[in-house]
């Protein structure tokens, strides 16, 4: 008989197993052509408009680490090649991948591990940087590849969890308004005590009249609905051309002014290149496999950012319904990655802050016609409903990085040196509110400040375990202060017997019940707080590592300090519907009517779905989709 642990990995390996080969993207080829022509089928204003403002929000802050790049790569990277990568790569995966919502760019942490291995190369190994970093890249993509073949979106990121998503995105907003500050502090250090203060001005009026604008649909009655709807949609777009053009008007004009720093040919920034293609194989062959370790590095930085990007810009949230394809687009990143190594230019992936930004600009009104039956089919109604979700097309993207492609000519790229640092600075800050405004994390912290009448009605069965709970500790610490018989016999009543009053009592807020959830929402910001200082540090490129440790200490370590009903409401799978506690309760045959009442996924239902469907459960109809009409944006 073979041993356990040789049957364990015949049937992982085996038909349907987690690591059979190409099991995943033989799905995601399949998904592919039953996608692509409809996401070619969907062009209209506000598509546009998205792609506009996702090409401003994608071109100037790559142009910024182009900046860093420029000074600590001994200008072997600058601006002309963080504008070919960008553009380059979001062509690419805009024709083939499978989620086009994802934003491909230059990143920070990325931008800080080249700066570090230049270092090492010209201090420590007395190496060429380009090859060294060329031949990372490509042990980088068939490492790429051995992931997607052998499913690793199945084993890694499927037990990620909004804990540590949400952390990730509220690092990048802060990391976002961190630029900024950065911006302002150069302004500071290089301009007279005039500009530096009309700097501040700028970058603060960028962002405000950013907001404002965005806000336009809200102005009813004010001006046409087209106009207010033109504001909005091109709201980051307007503001930034105000402010290039303002420094230029009347006594602003005499003012010194920082622009970005740009390149005036399509050649390599370094002058000692003459043509985009490194000779990676003149390195010696040592060098070569010693160039496996900083792949590696980069192989778990692209894969969990490219991954988490594809699932924060696909949340429920945004209703998207057509397939995505996760293996597949991780070989195209491969691919890509390569592909620049030896061209010799930094490699894009996945941006955080970009994939919902990207998503929220192609929010729109959906109209669905439903019909509406009894279990029975006495009573059958038809019903319009609008729901929001986003347009699921690839013009958006395409359109971007084309626009971003052309920026690599001298002619557009001597348009881009106009640019004030003060106006990149405030589309940081804008950039940021947006993606801090839509994270469930600001939502909770406004949730510590709120007094605890007007915090919002938690769930019956929230309330009747933290009840238990604390009942619990009390019984335990009174067993313990006294001893006596008489009081050890008296009778009261049982544990069972408070979790059911609890669950049928009023679920009136209180400050007690909120608490557990006020230490999670707490710890959440702390550990985004510890994981943005090691980001100001050399070890900034293993922050990723951090964040991937964060899913076995949710999975393992958190159950034991939070009460799993807590943690039912506060968390949920990211990548799968349902939450940990879901998955543990069908381990154990414990179905959704658990002992304690059917109420056991009350919280899931109030914090997941949307009033309607609520309303369909409570009169107990089923609803089925009979068709589906784009609304008009």
């Amino acid at each position: 008989m073979a041993p356990p642990f040789l049957i364990r990995a015949a049937a992982a390996f085996g038909s349907g197993g987690a690591l059979q080969p190409f099991r995943l993207l033989r799905q995601d080829w399949r998904n592919l052509p039953a996608r692509y022509v409809s996401d070619w089928n969907i062009f209209n204003q506000l598509v546009f408009a998205s792609a506009v403002y996702v090409f401003f929000t994608n071109l100037l802050p790559g142009i910024t680490f182009a900046s860093d790049l420029y000074v600590l790569t001994g200008r072997n990277w600058g601006t002309i090649e963080v504008v070919l990568s960008t553009g380059l790569c979001g062509v690419v995966f805009s024709l083939f991948s499978i989620q086009p919502l994802t934003i491909l760019g230059v990143t920070g942490p990325f931008s800080i591990l080249a700066e570090n291995m230049y270092a090492l190369c010209t201090n420590s190994f007395h190496i060429p940087f380009l090859p060294f970093m060329a031949w990372s890249l490509i042990h980088a993509a068939w490492l790429h590849y051995l992931l997607a073949i052998f499913n690793a979106h199945d084993w890694t990121m499927r037990y990620v969890t909004t804990f540590s998503t949400e952390i990730f995105s509220l690092l990048n907003s802060i990391i976002y308004f961190h630029k900024a500050v950065q911006e302002l502090q150069r302004a500071k250090a290089r301009l007279s005590f005039a500009a530096f203060l009309y700097s501040i001005i700028g970058a603060i009026g960028t962002c405000l009249v950013a907001i404002f604008l965005s806000t336009a649909e809200k102005w009813k009655p004010l001006f046409h609905r087209y106009l207010r709807m033109g504001l909005a949609e091109y709201a980051a777009a307007i503001s930034i051309i105000i402010f290039i053009a303002l420094p230029h008007v009347g006594d602003l004009a005499a003012l010194d002014k920082e622009t970005l720093h740009v390149s005036t040919s399509f050649t390599p920034t370094n002058p000692d290149r003459t043509h985009f293609f490194v000779k990676f194989w003149e390195l010696p062959v040592g060098w070569i496999f010693a160039a496996l370790i900083p792949g590696s590095i980069i192989t778990a930085l692209f894969f969990f950012d490219h991954e988490v990007s594809s699932i924060i810009c696909t949340i429920s949230r945004y209703g998207t319904r057509k397939p995505g394809g996760f293996a597949w687009d991780i070989v195209l990143l491969g691919s890509t990655t390569a592909l620049c190594g030896i061209l010799g230019i930094p490699p894009a992936n996945g941006l955080l802050p970009q994939a919902p930004l990207h998503s929220e600009s192609l929010m729109h009104d959906d109209k669905e016609a439903l019909t509406l039956s009894t279990p029975d089919g006495s009573n059958v109604v038809t019903e319009q409903r609008v729901s929001r979700r986003v347009y699921e097309q690839r013009w958006s993207h395409f359109l971007h990085a084309v626009g971003i492609l052309a920026f690599t000519s001298p002619p557009l790229m001597r348009v881009l040196g106009l640019t004030p640092t003060s106006v990149l600075a405030g589309l940081f800050l804008f950039m940021g509110e947006q993606s801090l405004a839509v994270n469930p994390v600001l939502y909770r912290t406004f949730q510590i400040l709120t007094p605890a009448a007007d915090l919002p009605v938690l769930p019956p069965a929230l309330v009747a375990a933290v009840t238990k709970s604390k009942s619990k500790s009390k019984s335990k610490s009174r067993d313990k202060a006294v001893t006596t018989p008489s009081t050890m016999s008296t009778p009261g009543p049982s544990s069972a017997s408070n979790a059911a009053r609890a669950t049928n009592a009023p679920t009136r807020p209180t400050l007690k019940s909120y608490v557990p959830i006020h230490l999670y929402t707490l710890t959440q910001i702390i550990l985004t707080v510890v994981i943005f200082i090691v980001t100001l540090t050399v070890a900034g490129p293993a922050f990723p590592i951090i964040i991937l440790a964060l899913v076995p200490v949710r999975l393992c370590l958190m159950n034991r300090i939070w009460n799993r009903e807590v943690l039912r409401y506060v968390d949920a799978w990211a990548c799968r519907e349902g939450t940990v506690e879901d998955d543990e309760d069908r381990r154990k045959g414990v179905g959704s009517a658990s002992a304690s009442g059917e109420s056991d996924t009350e919280g899931v239902r109030e914090r997941r779905e949307t009033g309607v469907e609520l309303q369909d459960l409570e009169r107990g109809v089923v609803a089925r989709a009979s068709g589906v009409e784009e609304g008009k944006s």
